[in-house]
């Protein structure tokens, strides 16, 4: 199993596939509860001329729990992500970053630049939208209320505000990649601990992310929102793209936080952004 070991002592699991064409590598970082696994859906249109790696956070998926739920910080995450650089042997990278993925690309931009090949933000931008956190802060850290996949898959398209058009089966690899079923129930794949980092991070004055945006300056850069997000609002897209002309966007239709970025319009501005690398 490809797993290395961080500076604090966690193995954390990763999953390196495909040879570039001679550009920068792929690094996708997922989302704040999820894994490697968010990007199945697009992992075949970005092999082929691209080497993609996927790393799953510490606490999340195949990585091992932190012994202090604490450690669950974006600064630390990003750390690990330096620490996963160098154990494969490399200088720099591209990230396709969706939500809180997106927030550790930013963050490596004031820590390490020289290491970001370009970003591409997945439903994420330096402010993040109320309704969006509360939206997070009532789920994050519980098992669900369905008991088995089937159920689970029946209440999805009803729980996911802004999806339209899902197909069900969509919806059951979404939940078969974020629920293990049990003989008591589904359990999420990730520490429940995580919860106790959100909140207590919530606790405190929201930073000032915008410098970590401008950080970016220089780099290929694309944002693709949601149509129907909850977290990226148009709003703070519109300054986004005021600050950086060049960005590439898109947004796609029927979709809430986070698009599967298997849709037309997130491959677009994907192709459009790799081209750039």
């Amino acid at each position: 199993m490809p797993e290395f070991k961080t500076s604090d002592g966690l193995r954390l699991y990763y999953e390196d596939e495909g040879e570039s064409d001679g550009s920068a590598p792929i690094l996708c970082l997922s989302g704040l509860t999820r894994n490697g696994t968010d990007f199945d859906y697009v992992l075949p249109y970005l092999l082929g001329e691209n080497r993609v790696i996927r790393l799953d956070y510490r606490g999340r998926g195949r990585s091992q729990r932190a012994p202090d739920w604490r450690s669950y910080t974006i600064p630390t995450e990003a750390r690990d992500v330096l620490e996963l650089l160098a154990h494969l042997g490399l200088d720099r990278v591209a990230i396709l970053g969706t939500s809180r993925g997106g927030l550790i690309a930013m963050a490596l931009s004031l820590m390490a630049k020289d290491k970001l090949a370009g970003v591409a933000l997945n439903d994420i931008g330096p402010e993040i939208a109320p309704e969006g956190l509360e939206v997070i802060k009532d789920f994050i850290g519980k098992n669900p209320e369905a008991a088995t996949y089937e159920a689970a898959t029946a209440q999805r398209a009803s729980l996911m505000a802004g999806f339209e058009g899902v197909p069900e089966s969509r919806w059951r690899e979404e939940v078969e990649k974020h629920y293990r079923e049990t003989p008591d129930g589904l359990v999420i794949n990730y520490d429940a601990k995580l919860r106790d980092a959100v909140l207590e991070a919530g606790a405190q004055p929201a930073p000032d992310l915008w410098p970590l945006f401008d950080g970016l300056q220089g780099l290929p850069l694309a944002c693709i929102r949601g149509a129907n997000s909850d977290l990226l609002s148009r709003e703070t897209l519109a300054e986004m793209r005021r600050r950086r002309p060049d960005m590439i966007v898109a947004e796609v239709p029927g979709r809430g936080h986070v698009p599967f970025l298997d849709e037309p319009e997130a491959l677009e501005a994907l192709n459009e952004w790799t081209m750039l690398l």
